[in-house]
């Protein structure tokens, strides 16, 4: 096949990745993001207005530690008891990573399947919508019941949450292509499986990544839930310890630790859309 006749590849606008911005997830690529200091600045302000003011508050009105700690309690708390914290963070991120590994790794591959034959999607759909309505954390004893209290139940459990959150939002960006774009293709003889990945993948890329951020909050979600529910390690297991002690300073701690996760996937994800799909279709 010569030059004049090879297969058009969608790609990437050059220079695009500036406009990506955490008001338009579906497509990685509105909003202005943080470009000044003022605006850090602001942030910063706003952060600390907030925790100065329930530190005052909460010292003025005497509220109890174990009805709401101050957060220089909290702060504390997290310093001190970190170490003891920490094996329990690695728990729950093994869970977290490995459930969500196969359920992304899943919900991919089914996504892509019904998106090329129609009648499987007619069979399988009834089944993702029962997965997706269904509180994962409701089976979790079921799990615990067949495979004990250890790891597997709880991946198991991650996997569950995390496929059809990904499966979706992959099957929704591989059907929003441009069918002009399919038609060329075609024309200069592509098959199924090039149209596939030249160009359904690539313009399909921002919404996969949606799906994976949705996919893995709320796969951290089910894990410390599926802590919460059985089993003597991980992060939901202190929140339910520290809670059942009255120890208000290290629960709050935990709920912190949980909290820079959760933003630590998106930012983790803002930048590889950053890079990688701050285009749009």
């Amino acid at each position: 096949m010569s030059d004049a006749d090879a297969i058009p590849e969608y790609k990437s606008k050059p220079g695009a990745s500036d406009d990506v911005g955490i008001t338009n997830l579906s497509a990685f690529s509105s909003g202005p993001g943080i470009k000044s200091m003022a605006e850090v600045l602001a942030i910063v302000a706003v952060a600390v207005v907030l925790i100065g003011g329930a530190e005052f508050l909460l010292g003025f009105f005497e509220v109890p530690q174990y009805v709401l700690p101050k957060p220089s309690e909290i702060a504390m708390a997290l310093v001190g008891d970190f170490h003891l914290i920490l094996p329990h963070l690695g728990y729950t991120l093994v869970e977290l990573l490995s459930g969500f590994a196969i359920g992304a790794a899943v919900g991919l591959v089914m996504a892509a399947v019904i998106t090329q034959f129609p009648f499987v999607e007619k069979v399988v759909t009834p089944y993702i919508l029962l997965l997706v309505t269904t509180p994962m954390l409701a089976l979790v004893p079921l799990l615990i019941l067949r495979f004990g209290f250890g790891f597997t139940p709880r991946i198991i459990a991650v996997a569950l949450a995390a496929g059809p959150m990904v499966m979706i939002n992959a099957a929704t960006g591989f059907r929003r292509v441009d069918r002009a774009k399919i038609a060329l293709a075609r024309s200069y003889g592509a098959s199924t499986l090039q149209i596939f990945w030249k160009i359904r993948a690539p313009m399909a890329l921002p919404m996969i990544l949606v799906g994976l951020m949705i996919g893995s909050i709320f796969g951290l979600l089910t894990a410390v839930g599926a802590e919460m529910v059985g089993g003597g390690f991980g992060l939901g297991n202190r929140l339910t310890s520290y809670s059942s002690m009255i120890q208000m300073p290290q629960f709050f701690a935990v709920v912190l630790i949980l909290s820079i996760l959760g933003i630590l996937i998106y930012v983790l994800f803002f930048f590889i859309g950053k890079k990688w799909a701050s285009w749009e279709a």
